[in-house]
């Protein structure tokens, strides 16, 4: 099937993850195949994967390899970049202050110590000997006003929920920078490890304008690899730089080509054929396939991402929490995991995965995950809910797009079940743009019960999925409010201790759990193919800001 493109929206930090979440189903999607990948199985009866988190060291540099795009990255510039495309590119070639690893901690970046002397302040004490790949060196001056500029509202940064505590950013010294926060905000510097601490040139923003970003202007940082050509519509070729600072993190090969495939047939048989060495989120439905050709070996990543039914309309039917736990029980979720991922991947009950609860005590996690409700499809108990709501023979509106499998699935999934309840849903195909509008135009959503979506998380904590539910956030698209969880997330936004925090995040989750503001339906790892002539690999969803691309080599 081929891709469709959706349309960027730069408003909102999360209106431009709803994009890259319904470009991730597209791109994972393919029609007319089927199989499962080889390994052993985590996953659900039926499945046979495993998740791979290290591949066999390089034994060598190369001149070059190739890895597919599903699509051209929208933009380069980190303000923007929040797609798949943009940032497994820049990941590549643009370095942020801290680095987010593929286990998901976070260690010292462009700043090589930070410290919070009190509550309200972080001070990022940055490396010397840095340059960016015209040379120049990397100073406080180029830090602060890369940060800034997301600060900036006529910028309409898609990371600027970041930024959303921060009272000043300044220069405290030739390698210093401190940022002084309206509240305590533990989450800001968990942040500086993704695109939102990614520190550019000041000299290149200013000389590049409006062009900084796109295939014209390009971007001049700091990474393991520079860009050297964009060819719009085709590719993009990074080359190794040679002064870059991280020995252990110089790229193995001197050049490294993204083909830009949009078609998922097209995209499949390059890699097949062994023209392109390698692609992340490859069709699930061409896994076997893939693995069967003799040209790598498909693998699955830790992710971060879980797939849910996000509640619209709190104020109609499903306003009644026990019409949204009568739903959850009606959903054939092992169906739906099934028929939309070949089995590759487990239904959740919570809207997190355990690669985010790295820093949690062992008491918090086995409380997000194990002391929660764990929702079995019962039709009968579902249906008593149903009535003593007063709910049976209630209409819903759901709405899906012709995006990709999943969304197919999941639609005439929430149909049945609803229907087996005494519910009536209408499901309301629109465009892919207008599904995206759902993320970024309240008017959009009006009239409109449910639609779905994936979420990925790209902090390593928690925190952040639950932060996007309080009470008048952006991204609490329905509405919901819960006194209880608003005060248990703003304590632990203020609570710096990673363990007294995770025990509030975990509260958090046991909320959501049975208040249900978005329905659970799985989680799943993230596919990649990887030829027979790479290695070196990592395979994790900090793919999209870790500088993967440098550590493969020589198979």
């Amino acid at each position: 099937m081929t891709r469709t493109r959706l349309p960027r929206v730069r408003a909102r930090r999360r209106s431009a993850v709803a994009v890259g979440a319904a470009v991730l189903i597209a791109a994972t999607s393919l029609t007319a195949c089927s199989g499962s990948a080889s390994g052993t199985s985590t996953g659900s009866a039926g499945s046979d994967w495993k998740l791979t988190t290290k591949t066999a060291a390089a034994t060598g540099d190369l001149d070059s390899y190739s890895f597919a795009l599903y699509a051209e990255p929208a933009t380069l510039d980190y303000a923007y970049a929040f797609d798949y495309p943009d940032n497994q590119v820049l990941a590549n070639v643009c370095e942020s202050l801290l680095r987010l690893n593929p286990d998901y901690s976070l260690s010292p970046g462009l700043a090589k110590s930070f410290s919070n002397p009190d509550p309200l302040t972080w001070v990022y004490e940055l490396r010397d000997g840095v340059t960016f790949h015209d040379g120049t060196p990397l100073t406080a001056a180029d830090a602060v006003a890369s940060m800034q500029r997301i600060m900036d509202p006529a910028v309409g940064s898609a990371w600027f929920s970041v930024y959303q505590n921060v009272e000043s950013i300044t220069q405290t010294g030739p390698m210093e920078v401190t940022v002084k926060t309206k509240i305590p905000d533990s989450q800001f510097n968990l942040g500086m490890g993704g695109s939102a601490g990614v520190i550019e040139s000041a000299a290149t923003l200013a000389a590049k304008g409006k062009d900084y970003g796109n295939s014209t202007g390009g971007v001049n940082c700091t990474g393991p690899f520079q860009l050297q050509q964009w060819k719009s519509g085709e590719s993009l070729t990074l080359t190794r730089y040679d002064g870059y600072w991280d020995k252990d993190l110089r790229a193995k090969s001197a050049k490294m080509t993204f083909a830009i495939i949009p078609d998922a047939t097209a995209r499949v048989n390059a890699l097949k054929s062994g023209n392109v060495d390698g692609s992340w989120m490859i069709p699930l439905e061409a896994a076997s396939q893939l693995q069967a050709s003799g040209k790598g070996d498909v693998l699955y990543a830790p992710s971060s991402a879980t797939s849910n039914l996000v509640v619209s309309d709190m104020k109609g039917t499903l306003g009644d929490k026990r019409v949204r736990q009568a739903l959850m029980l009606a959903l054939d979720r092992k169906g739906i995991l099934k028929a939309a991922s070949q089995n590759i991947g487990e239904v959740s009950d919570v809207l997190t995965t355990k690669l985010v609860w790295g820093s949690a005590s062992d008491a918090a996690t086995k409380t997000a995950f194990d002391d929660v409700t764990h929702y079995q499809q019962d039709l009968a108990k579902a249906k008593k809910l149903v009535e003593e709501a007063g709910a049976t023979g209630k209409e819903l509106v759901y709405v899906t797009a012709p995006i990709g499998n999943d969304f197919s699935v999941v639609s005439q999934a929430t149909l049945a079940a609803a229907q087996s309840i005494g519910l009536k849903l209408t499901i309301k195909t629109v465009t892919p743009a207008q599904y995206t509008a759902l993320f970024s135009d309240p008017s959009a959503r009006e009239g409109v019960d449910l639609f779905y979506t994936v979420w990925y998380l790209s902090s390593p904590d928690a925190l952040e999925m639950y932060g996007v539910l309080r009470t008048g956030d952006f991204s609490n698209y329905g509405g919901w409010s819960d006194k209880e969880f608003d005060d248990t997330v703003n304590k632990a936004v203020g609570t710096f201790d990673p363990a007294e925090r995770s025990a509030l995040t975990a509260k958090a989750q046991q909320i959501a759990n049975e208040e249900l503001p978005w329905l659970p339906l799985a989680a799943g790892p993230l596919p990649l193919f990887l030829g027979k002539r790479i290695t070196g690999l990592q395979p994790s969803m900090a793919f999209l800001y870790y500088p993967w691309a440098a550590q493969i080599g020589k198979r």
